[in-house]
């Protein structure tokens, strides 16, 4: 694992300071060994929802270090797979949201829309996108955000504002469709 982590130049980014610059800090043998378990199916689970193989090797790259960041604290769960798990899911959709951000902004609307949407807080954009474009149910948006359920509607409460007073009069002139 520790190979797929090196930075360009050789070096690990996992590296010890100081007297132990360069030298490659041991990861627990059991975070390995999950690694090793599920690396390439993550990549290809990834890969499905990102559609590239740079995204799908940066999702996975950045589920894998905030696993290690939390390792003992997973190691306390009762299903370290399952939490795992939950952790990857959350990270390849908050990439495929931002990707989804950045195509959207290069979309233009008559109502201007597209550009309301893409200037909500991060939080109010995931929550409104999950629900209204992708069809999610609240318990859903709840468990991929990491948040309770009142939270996702005040999330999408505070969106469908800010949306409503970008678009006002077409709002208004379509009726409120939730």
């Amino acid at each position: 694992m520790t190979e797929d982590l090196r930075a360009e130049d050789g070096r690990s980014p996992v590296a010890g300071v100081g007297a132990d610059a360069g030298a490659v800090l041991a990861l627990p043998l059991e975070f390995e060994a999950l690694y090793v378990a599920n690396q390439e199916a993550w990549h290809e689970y990834a890969l499905f929802y990102l559609g590239t193989n740079d995204a799908a090797e940066e999702a996975v790259h950045r589920a894998f270090l905030e696993i290690l960041h939390h390792w003992g604290a997973l190691l306390e769960e009762r299903n370290l797979q399952q939490q795992a798990w939950a952790i990857l899911r959350r990270v390849v959709l908050s990439q495929a949201l931002d990707g989804f951000r950045r195509k959207l902004s290069l979309l233009r609307g008559d109502i201007g829309l597209f550009r309301a949407m893409c200037s909500l807080p991060p939080r109010q954009f995931d929550a409104i996108v999950l629900r209204h474009v992708l069809m999610c149910d609240t318990g859903r948006i709840s468990w991929y955000m990491g948040v309770s359920a009142s939270t996702v509607d005040y999330h999408c409460r505070k969106a469908k504002e800010r949306l409503e007073q970008a678009v006002s009069t077409h709002l208004k002139k379509e009726g409120d469709r939730t």
